[in-house]
């Protein structure tokens, strides 16, 4: 790839936005530059246009803005945008890349995956998946939307009972319109072999879908060495405080501790956006933490380059989210540090983690079943030495890299 040229496009920079997919591609486009390789990054932008203008510099000449919006949140469309697609055709003219990786469509619309096409008919097209927002339309998280029961697969009439105010045909169009675009691609990326298995299903061919993690940076060589217990079991939360992350889950474990059990842990809650969320949802959160005092501690929002010193005295991380999840960097940051996590037992989750060998799993939503394992944790002290012992390091974003420009 010396003398050939990439560009990676985003659906937000980790400047602003802090996502897991955003921080992904951007990580990539960082190891790609550290390589010496001829690369630009291209970030869809909410901040207003610099005079009218649809791109602009973020932190260097080839790392752009890029000033669009989505028009559609059904169809992921920017028609009504259309006016900026020409500056969009003209940068691609101006630069030519050899390769164009997408790491989403969301909020610069669809189409532009088109727009590449039409101006570079010979460029190689990637894209990497990230989650399930092709195919679900309640946020990605094929959950149903009256009982958020766990949605297997999508279907028009399915789709329909969640959203009665769209026809089937409505969600058969939608999809229909995804995949036109979806056509062009070249090849997809899926971090997990569930995801891929998922998009399989919807409809997408399986040799076009190549599995390939996220890679996370490397920090100083720490082994996997087990921490001493002592009295107190550190468990740690990190993530987006919502209602589909599970917390909730997870406060109501150790609430059904007995007090004596109870006082052996510590919970230490990293996390934000729980005032964003609907007020019955904040206000049982509070209610829990206000009844587990002086046994869990929010923490509020952290930056991603503080897990490492933040997992330095956790004992187990926790990973208690109620839909399928795809590949939870939190679990590959666990892992770096040498943490065993316990996490529920579907989706990426449960193929990041192995029962008994790096962590545990406990059934999705059950909170009896939540602390029946952390039960374990009080009465097999040997449990921990032994996923501590089981863990092996996650893939680097050099590895990730390298299985990148191969499959390029």
């Amino acid at each position: 790839m010396d003398n050939k040229k990439i560009l990676i496009i985003a659906h937000g920079h980790p400047d602003v936005h802090k996502g897991g997919a955003e921080l992904a591609a951007y990580q990539l486009f960082q190891e790609y530059e550290a390589q010496g390789l001829n690369v630009m990054f291209l970030a869809r932008s909410e901040e207003p246009p610099h005079g009218g203008a649809a791109f602009s510099i973020r932190n260097k000449p080839n790392e752009l803005l890029f000033h669009t919006r989505q028009d559609d949140d059904f169809m992921f469309s920017n028609i009504r945008t259309r006016y900026i697609w020409s500056e969009l055709r003209d940068l691609l003219a101006r630069f030519k890349p050899d390769v164009v990786h997408f790491h989403h469509f969301f909020l610069m619309g669809i189409e532009t995956l088109l727009e590449v096409r039409k101006t570079l008919p010979d460029v190689k097209i990637v894209f990497t998946l990230h989650e399930y927002l092709a195919i679900c339309h309640r946020n990605g998280l094929m959950v149903k939307n009256k009982t958020n029961a766990l949605c297997s697969k999508a279907s028009p009439r399915d789709c329909h009972g969640c959203f009665p105010e769209k026809s089937p045909a409505d969600f058969f169009m939608r999809e229909m319109y995804i995949k036109r675009a979806f056509s062009v691609v070249d090849t997809f990326i899926s971090p997990s072999h569930f995801l891929k298995q998922r998009y399989k299903a919807w409809g997408l061919e399986e040799s076009s879908i190549h599995v390939i993690e996220n890679g996370i940076a490397k920090i100083d060589e720490k082994g996997v060495k087990a921490k001493q217990h002592e009295e107190l079991i550190h468990l740690a939360y990190f993530g987006q405080i919502n209602s589909y992350k599970g917390l909730d889950v997870l406060l109501n474990s150790l609430l059904l501790l007995d007090r004596k059990d109870r006082k052996r842990f510590v919970l230490d809650i990293h996390g934000a956006n729980l005032e964003h969320q609907p007020k019955r949802f904040q206000n049982e959160i509070f209610e829990n933490l206000e009844k587990l005092k002086g046994t869990v501690f929010l923490h509020g929002a952290y930056q991603n380059a503080d897990l490492p010193s933040l997992l330095d005295s956790a004992h187990w991380a926790v990973v208690p989210s109620i839909w399928w999840e795809n590949s939870p960097i939190v679990i590959q940051e666990a892992f770096r540090s040498g943490v065993p996590v316990i996490a529920s037992n579907i989706g990426g989750m449960a193929e990041k983690v192995v029962h008994e060998v790096n962590g545990l799993h406990f059934s999705v939503g059950k909170v009896m079943s939540l602390k029946n394992s952390l039960l374990r944790l009080i009465h097999e002290p040997d449990l921990y030495s032994k996923c501590c012992e089981g863990i092996t390091a996650p893939l680097t974003i050099a590895d990730s890299a390298k299985q990148n420009l191969a499959l390029y």
